[in-house]
């Protein structure tokens, strides 16, 4: 008899005992994951003067001309051949409605420099 009851004491404290870690197994933790809201967009852009176009394969913006924007005009200038070539890029930006009466309907603030897409700086090319 002594030996019924320790197993069933036993049995019950296993049972009443929960790990915390069987306990997010059974039910997981759920963590809120934020998706990104800024579009990832790839095309080509060039920079005339105080003005840009950005260019993809479907879609065509003005570029709003900030801190950002200044930064990727100097860093696509290796790029270049001629003033007036486009340079592939990778950026993250805001599609906004653009400012301006003429032009574009639409522009993208550039928030982030993701890569500039061209294999090789003209620099480069001309050394080899």
């Amino acid at each position: 008899m002594q030996k019924f009851l320790l197993i069933l004491v036993i049995i019950i404290s296993a049972t009443a005992c929960q790990d915390e870690g069987r306990q997010e197994l059974i039910n997981p933790i759920e963590t809120e994951t934020e998706q990104d809201s800024i579009p990832t967009l790839t095309g080509e852009i060039i920079f005339v003067g105080d003005a840009a176009v950005f260019r993809g394969d479907s879609f065509v913006y003005g570029v709003s001309i900030d801190s950002m924007a200044q930064v990727l005009a100097e860093q696509v200038k290796p790029y270049q051949k001629e003033e007036f070539d486009m340079v592939s890029v990778k950026v993250k930006g805001k599609i906004v409605p653009s400012r301006n009466q003429e032009g574009w309907e639409e522009d993208i603030e550039i928030r982030e420099i993701i890569e500039i897409l061209e294999t090789k700086k003209v620099s480069d090319s001309i050394e080899e």
